[in-house]
């Protein structure tokens, strides 16, 4: 049996389920910004506040359909 790889992006959720959160730009928005205080990037989280129904919505949108997860723009 294979192993599923879990996505850490929207709380691990499952994949069909985070895109559809994800093509709704304020539920995306909110959930980015509390994605990236969960995981204690506070910068991030504030570049997402700030940017998030900009162009990184449309990035987080394509890399969910495309990839499955959301755009890491910071790391720290």
């Amino acid at each position: 049996m294979a192993k599923r790889k879990s996505s850490k992006d929207y709380f691990g959720l499952g994949k069909v389920v985070s895109i559809i959160l994800a093509i709704f730009p304020p539920i995306a928005w909110i959930l980015g910004v509390i994605t990236r205080l969960s995981e204690g990037k506070i910068v991030a989280a504030l570049v997402r506040f700030f940017f998030g129904f900009t162009i990184v919505w449309i990035v987080d949108l394509i890399l969910m359909i495309v990839k499955g997860r959301i755009w890491r723009l910071l790391n720290c």
